[in-house]
Parts: structure tokens; C-alpha cells; sequence
């Protein structure tokens, strides 16, 4: 199996494992846990806030689910297509953080559909200084971005995951140099009959000199 397979099918991996736990969650909180009322679990640091946002990020542009579905499908082709240009030369980076992306695109349009809401249950934050209730799609988008970021920020990194070696990159150690560079003695590059010779004084231009002097 190929390496481009291999990424597609951790890729939609990914991707569906966000949505399914994204789904189980925000069930599990509509369940059990009371509307537009937060519930402690680490004192004000942590609560469970169950909430209808009917905007997008932060809940601008409230009452605009049609838009908002319409905006994500365009976004989600986006991603696929992304993923299938980039994948090579981001490595297991980029397909992580395309596939969280894609799995939190999708887990919130499927709220938008069936509900013409998101539900939100996070609350973070110390006193009156809180972080917007958020839930695990906003959660996973909001890590693809910061992964996304860091290969944009440093290049480099995307190397140590798979991704390919960027254009006009240093050739590595032990290529061959220029013309008349040293070589070591008995390289494959000499030519016949000079493999077990003993080492003798060369000139500058690499040409051997006159022996005896």
C-alpha cells in the first residue's frame, strides 16, 4: 500500500472519528444537562454550558443556518481537494490537521441541518474573563489551525513527518561537487585499475604529480 493511500485512509480515519465522538458528545450533554444553565465540574474554570448558537464562530451572524451549510459544504470540497495537493509535502501534519478540519466542518454542519443550530457545551475561563462555550468540532478545527500554522511558521518540520524535501533544498552530504573537488581515495568514481593503488601527491587541478621529485 502506498504512502498517498495510506494518508487518504488516515485522513478520512481522522475525520470520521471526530464527527462520531463530536455527535456522542453534544447527545450526551441535550440529555442530561439543563438549557442556558452552567454546570460546574473543575469550580468556574470548567463548566458544562449547554447552549444553542445560532451564528458561527463566537455566534455572529446568528439565524443564517442556510448560509452557514452552504459556506461549510464549499469549505469541506476545499479540504479533500487541499489534502490531495498538499499531503506529500505536509507529511502526517498536514493530513492530521486537514482531517480534524474536515471532521469538525462536518460535525457542525450536521447540527445546522437537523437542528438549525450548533450546540455548545464548553465554558472556560477565570471570573467574568471566559473563553466563548465552544464544543468538539470548535475544538478540533480550532488544533488544525494552530498544526497548519506551525508548517507555515516552520517548514522544516513537515521533513521530520514524511512531507518531501522542498524545491532548491540542499543537496545532501556526499554528492557529488564540482569539477576538480577532492575525492576520496578509491571513491567509484576513479577509474579502472586505481582501486588498492597507494596514495601519491596530487596537484591542484587533481592531476597526479611527477613522481621522484
Amino acid at each position: 500500500m502506498g504512502a498517498s493511500v495510506r494518508r487518504w485512509i488516515a485522513f478520512f480515519a481522522i475525520a470520521f472519528s471526530v464527527v462520531v465522538v463530536d455527535q456522542l458528545t453534544k447527545a450526551y450533554v441535550v440529555a442530561n444537562y439543563p438549557l442556558n444553565e452552567p454546570v460546574q465540574v473543575i469550580g468556574d474554570w470548567l463548566r458544562i454550558w449547554y447552549i444553542h448558537n445560532s451564528g458561527a464562530v463566537l455566534g455572529l451572524f446568528a439565524h443564517q443556518a442556510g448560509l452557514f451549510a452552504m459556506a461549510t459544504l464549499a469549505i469541506i470540497v476545499v479540504i479533500v481537494w487541499f489534502h490531495g495537493r498538499t499531503a506529500a509535502s505536509g507529511g502526517w501534519i498536514a493530513t492530521v490537521a486537514l482531517a480534524l478540519l474536515f471532521g469538525g466542518a462536518v460535525g457542525n454542519l450536521i447540527d445546522r441541518l437537523r437542528l438549525d443550530h450548533v450546540v455548545d457545551f464548553v465554558d472556560m475561563g477565570i471570573g467574568g474573563w471566559r473563553f466563548y462555550t465552544y464544543n468538539v468540532a470548535d475544538a478540533c478545527v480550532t488544533t488544525a489551525i494552530l498544526l497548519l500554522l506551525l508548517l507555515a511558521l516552520v517548514p522544516g518540520i513537515a521533513r521530520r513527518f514524511g512531507g518531501t524535501e522542498p524545491a532548491g533544498a540542499a543537496a545532501p552530504a556526499g554528492a557529488a561537487g564540482p569539477a576538480g573537488a577532492a575525492r576520496p581515495v578509491g571513491s567509484a568514481e576513479g577509474g579502472p585499475g586505481q582501486a588498492g593503488e597507494a596514495p601519491h601527491a596530487s596537484g591542484a587541478d587533481g592531476a597526479p604529480g611527477p613522481s621522484g621529485e
